[in-house]
């Protein structure tokens, strides 16, 4: 009986050993399989030790030692194992930045930002954020990034250390209590909007007419110094330096409009920018065509159009930043200062044809006409440049009382050298033609047309418009502008005027049309005698010789009697002499 309860025993054992060991295969090949993880070609595999010896310190949330906990160490792509037992493997998506998107980093391990600062300081071998130790060991910190993911990236980053924001997807696994609460995270919850997160696009305008530039407004670096508004890479030294070399005020120019932005890439290198001492705030450099990725915590765009000056044209400068107002217009200007580009205020130099990439919050640019502006006083409105939309038809009253509209013109000109002077005397060229011409030229007619009647106005209308222009032409020149023409258009008169002015010229006509008449019937009566003359004739020719003839024969007998008379006019004072002579010998005898 030993032998078969043996036999049983050692059965029974047999069978459980097998069974252990069939147990134990099975335990092994679940342990196995359950610990042999597939990795997608764009998946990470993040590692999760359940139990260590070792704890993690301070407040960093991933092991780099083994403790318990998230580790550093991810899986990339392919059959990895990890003992189950031991750890947990989660897959998570590989970071990829869609076309036309950026990725903003928020780093959820390293050290704490410095005091003051809203982004991390940000080195190369950080490898853009996939060498994690480096990170770590480099002195990364903790919060946003300043470097952007480009369009395109494709990055095992790990889920823990980072959170990458993209405008359609959040990557990472949030650590703070508030983030981690959410069903879904969307860049909302991070105060940011989904335009954020694209590529901005300064776009050229084929047609020339809309170009743009970008005014970048910047959240991080040191205060404006004193009295700026603007911040611009190595402040206005280098325009200092160029009037200390007798530069001209056009190179000035050059060098204030070349943009800084290749120190730091456009704003797209953050740390360069702050590098080379850029600071918080408005900047003076604006954005030119391209596309730009920025990141959004620390760079906002607002797109204005470009400064266009076109032909017939200049604009002059008001400048709101730059070097201290240095006054160049000289004690006989009384008009405010003007001063040389580069300095706060009025530049002396206008800008002449062409397109500038100028900041708006920091220059104003006032247009100013340089070609002949013609100016209606009247409905009309000129098309070219509709400056004279205010303007209406001038309404004067003459020294009887009558009332009437007129409509004038005035053509002016600003000569491109004095546009800094005209603005700095008024202001703007609207301030001149609404406040100036209209004020001058209204008051003008107004008071010579009440000093005289109407209808000397309308006889003598070219003395006045030569005198107006005189006047207007004195005016302006105060001004800076000159007067090239003063025209009356039309002059609409009152009703009861017309009439007067009808009648009369109806009389004048009347007047005319009896001297016509006057005229043809003395025509008539100069005809009629022509005709009697005529018929006339050879009575009037016989008439004729037979006066010549007694004519003749009286001319003849005056001749024949006028030589009588001659004769005996001649010899009384022959026998005169005679009887004198002899008196006078008898008186010589006498006196002998």
């Amino acid at each position: 009986m030993e032998q078969p309860t043996k036999g049983l025993v050692a059965s029974c054992v047999t069978i459980m050993f097998l069974t252990i060991l069939a147990v134990l295969f099975a335990l092994g090949a679940v342990i196995l399989a359950a610990s042999l993880h597939r990795i997608g070609p764009t998946e990470v595999g993040l590692v999760t030790r359940r139990f260590s010896a070792r704890r993690l310190t301070g407040d960093n949330p991933i092991a780099f030692r083994g403790e318990a906990g998230y580790q550093a160490e991810l899986l990339m792509p392919g059959m990895r194992f990890k003992l189950c037992i031991l750890n947990s493997v989660e897959k998570y998506p590989w970071v990829q930045i869609p076309a036309g998107h950026i990725g903003v980093v928020i780093a959820q391990i390293g050290e704490p930002l410095a005091n003051g600062a809203k982004s991390a300081h940000y080195k190369e071998e950080f490898g853009q954020f996939t060498a994690l130790e480096a990170f770590v060991n480099g002195g990364g910190q903790k919060g946003v990034q300043r470097p952007v993911l480009p369009p395109g990236t494709t990055l095992p980053m790990h889920p823990v250390a980072f959170l990458v924001i993209t405008r359609d997807h959040v990557y990472g696994i949030p650590v703070s209590e508030e983030l981690a609460g959410q069903p879904k995270l969307t860049p909302e919850n991070f105060g940011l909007r989904l335009d954020d997160l694209e590529v901005v696009r300064i776009e050229h305008d084929p047609a020339g007419r809309n170009d743009t530039i970008g005014i970048v407004t910047t959240f991080e670096g040191d205060p404006l110094a004193s009295g700026d508004i603007a911040g611009r890479i190595g402040q206005y030294e280098d325009v200092a330096e160029m009037e200390s070399r007798g530069l001209t005020d056009a190179e000035v120019v050059e060098r204030l409009f070349t943009s800084k932005n290749y120190l730091h890439a456009s704003f797209q290198n953050f740390q360069a920018f702050l590098n080379h001492g850029g600071r918080i705030g408005l900047q003076h450099d604006p954005l030119l065509y391209g596309a730009y990725n920025l990141n959004p915590f620390l760079v906002r765009v607002e797109k204005v159009p470009m400064l266009v000056v076109e032909q017939g044209q200049v604009a002059v400068i008001k400048s709101y930043a730059g070097l201290p107002t240095a006054d160049t217009s000289g004690a006989e200007f009384q008009f405010g200062t003007l001063v040389r580009p580069g300095h706060r205020g009025i530049w002396q130099e206008p800008l002449r044809t062409g397109k500038y990439p100028m900041n708006p919050y920091c220059y104003k640019a006032e247009i100013v006409p340089t070609a002949i502006l013609t100016l209606n006083w009247a409905e009309r409105v000129s098309t070219a440049h509709k400056l004279d939309s205010k303007l209406e038809s001038i309404v004067a009253k003459s020294s009887e009382g009558f009332v009437f509209k007129m409509d004038l013109q005035v053509q002016i000109h600003v000569p491109d050298h004095r546009a800094p002077r005209v603005i700095s005397t008024v202001g703007t060229i609207n301030n001149l033609i609404d406040e100036v011409l209209q004020a001058a030229v209204g008051n003008h007619f107004r008071d010579t047309l009440q000093s005289m009647p109407a209808v000397r106005f309308i006889e003598t209308r070219q003395q006045v418009q030569r005198t107006a222009f005189d006047r207007i032409r004195e005016l302006l020149e105060a001004y800076w502008v000159e007067t090239r023409g003063v025209y009356i258009q039309d002059v609409i008169l009152p009703q009861d005027l017309v009439t007067v002015l009808t009648q009369r010229e109806i009389a004048k006509q009347e007047i005319a049309t009896f001297e016509q008449q006057k005229q043809a019937q003395q025509q008539r009566i100069e005809t009629e005698q022509a005709r009697g003359t005529a018929d006339m004739q050879a009575d009037l020719a016989k008439s004729k010789v037979g006066v010549a003839i007694r004519s003749n024969n009286a001319s003849a007998r005056k001749a024949e009697a006028d030589g009588e008379s001659y004769f005996i006019e001649q010899t009384g004072k022959a026998k005169g002499a005679e009887v004198r002579a002899v008196g006078l010998a008898k008186a010589e005898a006498y006196d002998a």
